[in-house]
């Protein structure tokens, strides 16, 4: 299997990489991430105007450039590296995926407006007591007139307090499966409740009270969107992966880079063997996770049970490894690992959320053995 990216592909790579060097710090970013609305909106624009990565994924319909699963591995291996806390992954891959599939003008005019960098849209989708079992859903949607009128909260909805606009799963009586709808974020009946993850990100619980809404809010057929949003999360998994590999690049590299430069007993600690053994041991863990991600993301447009089992193994391995690598780095950093001075205590926490994002390590495992026994 050629692994080779074509000229365009390192081009978009070699793009990215040039503009997050030359715009994307991470004081100005934590800096933006604590105070204001959290995070850079001009930095968005740029990803929309001068990059173009906003549209590389959708289709050229929409006024994207159509590519496929490489060009999302590019791109978010990219962002992981820079550390990226804009929501790439909730609008443009997980967001944008859904709207794609429903189809319809509504659908098309916010992909639209998310190509140009003029919208952020964020998916409500688990619920209290489900936590993040999508399938699980008791917001309800009741027919009011040619409308709706929506009841019901969703919690950990990430991206909610940049949002535009949301997309809320919801049941409707009298049908089986689950609804999506579309919505402006604030809409009268949206009660927000936003909150700063331990990554530096924003997120929201979310309550929906007599929110009503037109008859296209509905996008798809009533009851549908269960395989639409299964493919969803599998997108959201891969992506987080592929940043994950980007996180751990840089994690390796300033780890490496200090033990070559910490002095004890009259040496850099580089040169002692037990400490050469870990940095082995953690670029293993990084080469298996590339290895991973690859099997992930070449088998997104497979058939949904080879994507499910690629996806999970990418998970569950990129899980284990974002864990030893970001726990090791730390250690050999000492204590000034988790200070806020350094990058690699806010690498690590962003290795740890990604470990729970879009299924937890354990419950990809349990996916994977499933299938696998099926």
């Amino acid at each position: 299997m050629d692994f080779d990216l074509t000229n365009e592909q390192q081009l978009l790579r070699d793009g990215i990489t040039k503009f997050l060097a030359a715009r994307y710090h991470l004081e100005s970013s934590r800096a933006a991430a604590k105070t204001g609305a959290g995070w850079q909106p001009d930095i968005w624009r740029g990803f929309a105007t001068e990059l173009g990565i906003l549209g590389a994924t959708l289709p050229e319909e929409v006024g994207g450039i159509g590519g496929g699963p490489v060009e999302l591995m590019i791109i978010t291996e990219a962002l992981g590296h820079a550390l990226v806390i804009e929501p790439y992954v909730d609008t443009v891959v997980v967001a944008g995926g859904l709207l794609h599939r429903a189809g319809g003008e509504v659908a098309k005019s916010v992909l639209q407006q998310i190509v140009a960098g003029g919208a952020v849209v964020a998916l409500a989708a688990a619920e209290a007591d489900s936590a993040d079992r999508w399938q699980e859903v008791s917001t309800v949607a009741e027919p009011d007139g040619d409308g709706w009128v929506l009841n019901g909260s969703k919690i950990m909805v990430v991206g909610a307090p940049l949002a535009t606009q949301l997309l809320v799963t919801a049941r409707t009586p009298g049908v089986d499966g689950i609804s999506l709808f579309i919505t402006d974020a604030d809409s009268a009946g949206i009660e927000v409740h936003p909150y700063r993850t331990i990554d530096d990100r924003r997120a929201a619980d979310v309550t929906f009270k007599d929110l009503r809404l037109s008859p296209e809010a509905l996008l798809g057929e009533q009851g549908q969107a269960g395989q639409s949003l299964a493919r969803a999360r599998d997108d959201g998994a891969a992506a987080v992966c592929s940043e994950a590999v980007g996180c751990m690049r840089k994690v390796l590299a300033d780890t490496i880079e200090y033990c070559k430069q910490r002095q004890q007993f009259g040496q850099p600690i580089g040169r002692f063997q037990v400490l050469q053994h870990r940095m082995v041991d953690m670029y293993m863990e990084l080469e298996q996770s590339v290895a991973a991600v690859y099997l992930a993301i070449l088998n997104l447009e497979a058939d949904e049970a080879t994507r499910a089992r690629a996806v999970s193994a990418g998970k569950a391995t990129v899980g284990r490894a974002a864990r030893f690598i970001g726990q090791q780095a730390v250690q050999l950093h000492g204590g000034m690992g988790m200070t806020e001075e350094l990058a690699i205590g806010h690498y690590f926490k962003r290795l740890t959320a990604i470990q729970y994002e879009f299924g937890t390590t354990d419950q990809h495992i349990a996916r994977y053995a499933e299938l696998t026994a099926s």
